[in-house]
C-alpha cells in the first residue's frame, strides 16, 4: 500500500518507489509536515523541535506553552490568521469583514484509485496498473464553519504524488478566498536553490538557478495566462544537485491560467515553496452551501539529480497527463502555412502547398491563419468562425482535394478572440472582457472574448463545430495571442472570480471538443509557448513550443521545456534560412536534427527548395519517422548546458535500453578548435553498442562543408574511428569518456547517430 496511517500517532505516511511523504496530526489538531525526500521507513516526527521564540506567538489554545508556535512549525497547509508570518497557503475572508481561519485536523480518507476534479485538468491513472491511491485529509474550522480537503494522490512506480484542495463553505453567509494556493511544503532546514524558467514572447522557459534565500521569491503571472514570462514548474534543488546526482523536488502545475510560485528562508532558516492560483486579481466568492476546487500540483523527488527528476515529470505527463486516440501514437508529420504564404493566398496556393507536402512524403497539411471572416490582415475577422469563400472557395471541396491526395488536414482557430472589426463583435460588444466607459486595451488589435461566460462558450463552440464537420477536420491548431488586461465581465460577474472562471469555460470547450471528436488531434499555441503548461496538455496532446523557429535559439528553448516536459508535448517545425525572426543562417540538416527532437513538420514553401534540398528533406522525413517512436517515447538525457555556448547535446534512450538516439549542434567553432567530448547517460556499463547509424544518408544534400555527417571531407574524423558506422563502443566508456565532437570547417553543424545495445 502506497499510504499509510498509524492511529496511535497520528502519522500518515505516503511511499512512492524512491521517496517517503509523511505529516502528522499533533496534540492541538495542526497538521504538520514531517518529511519528503529518500525513501525511508520509520517516523519522522523527531525533526520537529520546540523553543520559546520571542516575537512567534502561541496559539490561545496552548495554555502557557510558549514553545508552540505555528510561526515556527513546518504545517502541511498554513492559513492566514493563526499566528503564523509567513506566506499562507489560504486567505479566506467573510462577507461581513472577518478575516482569517484556523483549520484542525478533523478526519481522513484512503482509497485505491486517484481522484479526478470536477471541472479541471488532473493526473490519471489505473488503480491496478498503477496502484494508485488517493488519501483525503479533512480539515476543519469549527467556528468559521470552513471545510478543507486535502486531496493526495499517489502514483508510486512513478515516484509522483499530486495535490489539490477543495473548500467548503459550510457557513451560513458568503465567503471570499484572497488566496488558494494547491500545494506547500515546509522543510525543517534550507541549503536549496530555486529554479525557475523565465522568458518573453519568442523566447521562453529560460532556466534561473538562484540560490534560495531569506525573504521570498516569487514568480507570477497576472496576464490571465501560465504566460511566456513564467512557467508553472518550480524546482528545489540542493546546492550540489547535478544532472545525474543530487536531491531534488517539483512542483508543477495542472493549470493554464494565472499563477504565482514561492521559494524563501524564514527567520530560523527553514525553506517554505508553495504554488497555486495567481492571487492577482483573485477575490473569489464562495456561496453558502457551495465548494471551491483548486488546480491540482504534481509533486516529484528525485534523489539521481534533475534528470532523473525530468523523466518522472515526462513519464506523469506522456502517460498520465494527455489522454485519448493520440496519447501513445507517433504525430503526422505536417506541412504548415503560416510562414509559407502568411496571410497571402487563395485555393489553388493550398493546393499547390499540400501537393508539395504529399511530394515530400508528409502526413498531414494544416491551413493557418486567413481562411475566414474578412480576414487579410491581422486587424479584423476574429470572432466570424465562418468560410472565406471568396478566398478559397468550398472548404469541404478544398479539404476532399487534400484528403484525395493522402493527407491529413488541419486548420488554425484563435476562439478566444475577437476583433473589433467584426460581425460578432459588432453584434455582441459586452462579449468582450472590457470595463464599460473605458477605452480597452488592444493587443494586435484584438480583444478576449468573456470566456467566463457559457452562453459565449457555446456560440463559439458552435462555430468551431460546424467548420470541423464541414472539413472534416483531422487536426486543429488553438491559438491565443494576447495577455488578458481588464478582468471585467460585462454580465455581471465578480471581477474577483473572472480569471478563475474564465480558464474554466477554456476547459469546458476544449473537454466538448475532445469528446465530439475523439481522433481530432489538437495542438495547443499561445503565440508559441505563452500556454506551454501541464494544463492544456491534458486536452491538446502536443503545444507549439515558441514562435521563434530559429534552430539556435530553439536548442535553449527546447532544453529549458525539457526540466518538466516530454519531447512528445514541443511543436517544432523546420523553417527557412535565414530564419525569419532573426536572420540567422543555419544548415538544413542542424534546423531538422533540432525539429526531430519534438513532434516535427515544416513551416515554409517547398516549391521554393531546390531539388537537392528536396531529396534531403525526403531522407530526413524516412529517417524521422523510422525513429519516431523511440523520440516519443524515450527517456530523455540532457547531456550539455546550450546556454553554456559550447555543443549541445542531448539523447534519447528507448524504455528497453536497445536504442539510442544522439544529437549534437556546434554552437561556436574557432581556429585551430579544442576537442569536445560528450558523455552519454543511461547506457550500460558491462554492455556493447553498434553505431548503425551517423545520418550520413540523411545528410547528403546537406549545404554543410563537406556533407553533415562525421566522415565528411572536411572532417577530422578521417583521423580515427569514432562516429563510424560498424564501431562497435563500451557502455562503460561512452558514459565515463564520451565521444569526441567531430572537428568541421561550418557553423551550426549537427550530428545524429544511432546505436543499438549488442
Amino acid at each position: 500500500m502506497a499510504i499509510s496511517y498509524d492511529e496511535l500517532n497520528r502519522i500518515f505516511t505516503i511511499q512512492t518507489k524512491d521517496s517517503t511523504y509523511q505529516m502528522m496530526a499533533d496534540r492541538h489538531d495542526r497538521l504538520l509536515h514531517l518529511y519528503y525526500g529518500r525513501k525511508s521507513a520509520g517516523r519522522m516526527d523527531y525533526l520537529l523541535t520546540y523553543a520559546d521564540r520571542g516575537f512567534s506567538g502561541n496559539p490561545y489554545d496552548v495554555g502557557d506553552d510558549r514553545a508552540y508556535s505555528l510561526d515556527t512549525l513546518p504545517q502541511e497547509y498554513p492559513s492566514q490568521g493563526t499566528g503564523d508570518y509567513r506566506s499562507p497557503a489560504l486567505v479566506v475572508e467573510t462577507e461581513s469583514g472577518k478575516a482569517g481561519c484556523d483549520l484542525r485536523f478533523d478526519s481522513y480518507k484512503i482509497r485505491d484509485g486517484k481522484y479526478s476534479l470536477p471541472k479541471l485538468p488532473a493526473v490519471y491513472a489505473d488503480a491496478d496498473a498503477d496502484r494508485a491511491q488517493t488519501l483525503v485529509v479533512t480539515l476543519r474550522d469549527p467556528e468559521a464553519k470552513l471545510r478543507v480537503e486535502l486531496l493526495y494522490g499517489v502514483l508510486p512506480e512513478l515516484n509522483i504524488i499530486t495535490r489539490a484542495v477543495v473548500i467548503y463553505n459550510d457557513s451560513d453567509e458568503k465567503i471570499y478566498l484572497n488566496r488558494a494556493l494547491s500545494a506547500n511544503l515546509d522543510f525543517v532546514g534550507g541549503d536549496y536553490d530555486l529554479m525557475t524558467f523565465y522568458g518573453r514572447h519568442a523566447m521562453e522557459r529560460t532556466p534561473q538557478r538562484v540560490p534560495v534565500s531569506h525573504g521570498e521569491q516569487v514568480v507570477i503571472s497576472r496576464r490571465g495566462t501560465s504566460s511566456h514570462q513564467y512557467n508553472p514548474l518550480l524546482i528545489l534543488a540542493d546546492r550540489e544537485a547535478a544532472e545525474t546526482a543530487g536531491s531534488c523536488y517539483a512542483m508543477e502545475l495542472v493549470y493554464s491560467g494565472g499563477f504565482m510560485g514561492m521559494a524563501g528562508l524564514d527567520q530560523f532558516g527553514q525553506t517554505r515553496m508553495q504554488i497555486g492560483l495567481s492571487d492577482h486579481m483573485f477575490h473569489y466568492p464562495v456561496e453558502s452551501g457551495a465548494s471551491f476546487t483548486t488546480p491540482e500540483t504534481i509533486l516529484s523527488f528525485s534523489g539521481g539529480g534533475l534528470s532523473g527528476l525530468s523523466r518522472q515529470l515526462h513519464d506523469c505527463i506522456r502517460s498520465h497527463v494527455v489522454r485519448g486516440y493520440w496519447r501513445d501514437r507517433v504525430r503526422p508529420v505536417l506541412l504548415n502555412s503560416w510562414e509559407g504564404c502568411y496571410l497571402t493566398f487563395d485555393a489553388e496556393k493550398i493546393l499547390n502547398l499540400a501537393r508539395e507536402a504529399k511530394g515530400l512524403n508528409l502526413d498531414l497539411f494544416v491551413l493557418d491563419d486567413g481562411w475566414f471572416g474578412k480576414r487579410d490582415s491581422d486587424n479584423s475577422g476574429l470572432g466570424d468562425w465562418f468560410v472565406n469563400e471568396k478566398k478559397i472557395g468550398d472548404l469541404h471541396r478544398l479539404v476532399e482535394q487534400i484528403h484525395g491526395m493522402g493527407l491529413l488536414f488541419g486548420i488554425w482557430f484563435e476562439p478566444e478572440m475577437v476583433n473589433e472589426d467584426s460581425n460578432l463583435f459588432r453584434a455582441h460588444p459586452d462579449w468582450a472582457l472590457a470595463i464599460p466607459g473605458r477605452k480597452p486595451v488592444r493587443a494586435r488589435n484584438q480583444l478576449v472574448l468573456d470566456f467566463s461566460r457559457r452562453e459565449v462558450v457555446d456560440a463559439i463552440y458552435d462555430q468551431v463545430c460546424r467548420i470541423i464537420d464541414m472539413g472534416p477536420v483531422d487536426y486543429v491548431k488553438w491559438d491565443y495571442n494576447r495577455s488578458i488586461a481588464e478582468v471585467y465581465s460585462q454580465a455581471g460577474r465578480e471581477a474577483g472570480a473572472v480569471l478563475y472562471d474564465y480558464i474554466l469555460g477554456l476547459y469546458d470547450f476544449l473537454e466538448r471538443l475532445c469528446t465530439r471528436y475523439p481522433k481530432l488531434l489538437i495542438e495547443g499555441c499561445s503565440g508559441g509557448g505563452g500556454r506551454f503548461d501541464a494544463g492544456m496538455l491534458y486536452y491538446t496532446p502536443q503545444i507549439w513550443c515558441s514562435d521563434n523557429t530559429d534552430p539556435i535559439d530553439r536548442l535553449r528553448i527546447q532544453y529549458g521545456t525539457s526540466f518538466g516536459y516530454p519531447v512528445s508535448s514541443m511543436g517544432a517545425h523546420v523553417s527557412v534560412s535565414p530564419n525569419e525572426q532573426d536572420g540567422r543562417v543555419t544548415p538544413l540538416y542542424t534546423r531538422t536534427v533540432i525539429a526531430m527532437s519534438g513532434t516535427f513538420g515544416y513551416e515554409l514553401d517547398p516549391a521554393k527548395m531546390s531539388e537537392a534540398e528536396k531529396a534531403e528533406v525526403r531522407r530526413d522525413v524516412a529517417r524521422q519517422k523510422r525513429y519516431a517512436s523511440l523520440i516519443s517515447g524515450g527517456d530523455y538525457y540532457r547531456l550539455t548546458d546550450p546556454l553554456k555556448g559550447g555543443p549541445a547535446a542531448w539523447e534519447i534512450v528507448s524504455k528497453d535500453g536497445t536504442e539510442i538516439l544522439v544529437s549534437i549542434v556546434t554552437q561556436n567553432n574557432h581556429g585551430n578548435m579544442t576537442q569536445d567530448y560528450v558523455r552519454l547517460q543511461g547506457l550500460d556499463k558491462e554492455a556493447l553498442y553498434l553505431l548503425d547509424d551517423n545520418g550520413e544518408d540523411a545528410a547528403k544534400a546537406s549545404d554543410q562543408p563537406g556533407g553533415s555527417a562525421p566522415g565528411g571531407q572536411n572532417s577530422s574524423m578521417g583521423l580515427n574511428t569514432a562516429g563510424k558506422r560498424g564501431i562497435v563502443y563500451g557502455g562503460g566508456a561512452l558514459m565515463e569518456a564520451g565521444l569526441p565532437v567531430p572537428l568541421r570547417f561550418g557553423e551550426y553543424l549537427a550530428y545524429q547517430w544511432h546505436f543499438t545495445r549488442q
